[in-house]
């Protein structure tokens, strides 16, 4: 959005650029939803994202199927029309494109936002594009809801930080006939370990639990397990991987250490929402509760006046209680705090927001 500016004739400036009722931070299936209820209710809405339309969704694994149904996906009262009883990734993001298109929503791809400055009622959002270029985004409300599937949980191994070391699995054919190993006992882990196994690849698994994670999908749970029973997926449980070689990896064992040839490693050990940036905006963390954010639970604002969170980073560390089909609603609750407090006074904001700042200026002349 270019910035507008007045310029008054002693050099004070201000910004005239467009400013809308609401800004989501954040364009997957939740932020979609925070937009089109706030375009249902009446609002203007708009969208920025570091990445794609549902970013997160377009890295998940290429083939990978959703443990829910179509119509717990749906969002903005849309069907989501499958002939699978459980929809694939590539479903899900033909419908999350087909739901854009119908509301005509505003999105702001590979723009990351950078700050954010003022207040409620006039927040102005700072973001740069893919080429370093800044620009500026105003809104009198804004949604936090950028999930966190952005950010991996690392494991502070030596050799961590080597480029054969993988903290999202895409898809099976790159690494056939190599020697491949999974770090994780869940679902991330079982499916990859399985898809790279059945392309040919050289499976080790190495899980810090007993077995593997009873959230396994029910499906796959087997489908794993029955594999490293057979040898066909070699399996070390209660073991760490303590470093990382370009050529091997090394795994402390219950039966002491071992060093295993290697030539790729997913470390597919969980993610988590970017808490810092949300500190960054003065929205505290319960550190009692699991870094959950500070918020109202029945309108999702949070202590900071203006500033709404939604999806998973609502549960804080806790990413295994919201998904889609319950973060989907967040945008209801906040679209009818909206009606509450833009509605009545919208076109007076709109107004005051250029009109004060000027009256204010003019009698500091007189």
């Amino acid at each position: 959005m270019p910035s507008i500016e007045w310029i008054m004739a002693d050099g004070v400036s201000f910004d005239l650029s467009p400013i809308v009722d609401l800004l989501v931070i954040g364009a997957g299936p939740t932020g979609m939803a925070c937009a089109i209820e706030a375009q249902r209710a009446g609002f203007s809405a708009m969208m920025v994202d570091k990445g794609c339309l549902c970013n997160s969704l377009f890295h998940y694994p290429a083939h990978m199927t959703f443990f829910t149904t179509p119509e717990l996906l749906e969002i903005g009262d849309l069907p989501f029309s499958s002939p699978n009883q459980k929809p694939t990734r590539n479903e899900a993001l033909e419908y999350y494109r087909k739901v854009a298109e119908y509301y005509r929503l505003d999105v702001r791809q590979y723009e990351t936002v950078e700050s954010i400055t003022g207040a409620d009622g006039d927040f102005t959002v700072h973001t740069s594009d893919r080429f370093g270029r800044p620009s500026h985004l105003r809104a009198r409300k804004l949604v936090i809801a950028t999930g966190y599937y952005d950010l991996p949980n690392t494991c502070g191994i030596p050799g961590e930080d080597l480029p054969k070391v993988k903290h999202y699995y895409h898809e099976p054919h790159p690494f056939y006939g190599l020697d491949v190993l999974v770090i994780g006992g869940k679902n991330s882990a079982a499916i990859a370990a399985l898809e790279l196994w059945r392309h040919g690849a050289r499976v080790t698994l190495v899980h810090r639990g007993a077995e593997m994670h009873r959230h396994v999908k029910y499906w796959i749970l087997p489908d794993i397990n029955n594999r490293i029973k057979n040898g066909e997926v070699k399996a070390h449980f209660q073991s760490t991987v303590t470093n990382i070689s370009a050529d091997d990896v090394t795994i402390a064992t219950p039966d002491g250490s071992i060093t295993i040839a290697n030539q790729f490693v997913f470390a597919l050990t969980g993610y988590h929402p970017d808490f810092p940036f949300i500190e960054r905006l003065g929205v505290q963390l319960d550190a009692n509760n699991d870094r959950c954010p500070v918020c109202d639970p029945a309108t999702l604002e949070s202590n900071v006046p203006g500033i709404y969170v939604a999806g998973v980073i609502v549960a804080g560390e806790r990413t295994n209680e919201i998904f889609i089909e319950n973060g989907r609603f967040h945008g209801k609750l906040i679209a009818s705090d909206l009606t509450r407090k833009l509605r009545d006074h919208r076109d007076n904001l709109a107004v005051l927001t250029v009109v004060e700042p000027l009256v204010g200026h003019l009698r500091n002349q007189e």
